[in-house]
């Protein structure tokens, strides 16, 4: 998931909702692929008083960390992304394997599955051996070549799309002031009321969630949102 607007706590995302990032760690709702994300958890947010944004990452159960509740308490941002992670058999469990990726001022997360052996020519190199980072790899090469947003991630998932037909690409970005999500083959939500929310399923029950269409591209700025098709 990933927010953008008004600043707000992490605990407002992971802890608060009734089906916050917590609960779908264990008890996803609408998860079609796995039934429980173990394998990990990220976070991600942007502070002003530095260039780049903070990440926390660890390879345990988003439950089992017992510092995790104060950290979301106090630390709040205008940006942020969250995620869990239930592993590709025989990909590492490890931190460098867990989203979010990062380069600078930019954040990635993969909700889905591409063969590896068909994304390692997107890039040159990557965090880790996992297919989530050889993706990340690939839309921050073409974010440092100058290509907007807006064009770089819907390329990257043509491209991994094309190298592999059965690819999951639902990809999420966040660069501090912009949020940018793709539905491809996995669900997606939006909530537009005091900000842009977005998450692989609702975090609660209010009216305005949204399902982003499948094959669709959701940017997001202090201009407002847009959400159009990939292909």
């Amino acid at each position: 998931m990933a927010w953008l607007g008004p600043a707000r706590t992490l605990a407002s995302v992971l802890f608060e909702p009734e089906h916050g990032l917590l609960r779908q760690a264990y008890a996803p709702r609408l998860q079609r692929f796995g039934s429980v994300n173990a394998d990990g958890f990220g976070i991600g947010w942007y502070d002003p008083s530095r260039p780049e944004p903070v990440r926390y990452r660890r390879a345990v159960p988003i439950w089992n960390d017992a510092n995790l509740p104060g950290l979301a308490e106090t630390a709040r941002s205008t940006c942020l992304m969250a995620a869990v992670r239930s592993a590709t058999n025989g990909l590492p469990v490890e931190e460098s394997a867990t989203a979010p990726f990062a380069d600078g001022a930019w954040l990635f997360s993969h909700n889905g599955r591409v063969r590896r052996e068909a994304v390692r020519t997107l890039a040159c190199d990557a965090e880790s051996v996992c297919d989530s980072a050889w993706l990340a790899a690939a839309l921050f090469s073409g974010l440092r070549d100058g290509m907007p947003l807006g064009r770089a991630l819907p390329l990257v998932v043509r491209r991994a799309a094309q190298a592999d037909p059965a690819a999951r690409l639902n990809l999420l970005v966040c660069g501090g002031t912009q949020l940018a999500a793709t539905a491809w083959g996995d669900t997606l939500y939006a909530h537009l009321a005091d900000g842009v929310l977005v998450a692989s399923e609702p975090l609660d029950d209010r009216p305005g969630w949204q399902a982003v269409p499948d094959r669709n591209l959701l940017l997001a700025s202090p201009d407002g949102v847009l959400v159009t098709p990939i292909d």
